[in-house]
């Protein structure tokens, strides 16, 4: 039995998705978090002020939309920044989400 909860296909990255996946604040604090760090991290390792059953729901949103990998190392289940990924079904998109002027 794997581990690893499904993440979709380049092909199946949706823009409204991702859009809609990104309008909520705690969540683009994650990508940029991820983006920042420039390595995968774990999920109670993100500065984020909500409680641990909210934050898995953003974790899932975020996957489902294609955003983030999660994997498991252990009893740790990291997360990955799919920057390749997204780069492909939207050039541009992820600059723009992590420039000093997006955390306004």
């Amino acid at each position: 039995m794997a581990r690893a909860p499904r993440h979709p296909e380049v092909s199946e990255f949706e823009l409204q998705q991702v859009l809609e996946a990104l309008v909520d604040p705690v969540r683009r604090s994650i990508v940029q978090q991820l983006d920042a760090a420039g390595h995968d991290i774990k999920c109670g390792d993100f500065d984020i002020a909500v409680h641990k059953s909210t934050a898995t729901h953003h974790f899932k949103v975020l996957r489902e939309a294609g955003l983030i990998r999660q994997y498991y190392v252990g009893t740790s289940r990291l997360n990955a920044l799919r920057r390749d990924d997204l780069d492909k079904a939207f050039p541009g998109l992820l600059p723009a989400l992590t420039t000093p002027q997006a955390a306004r």
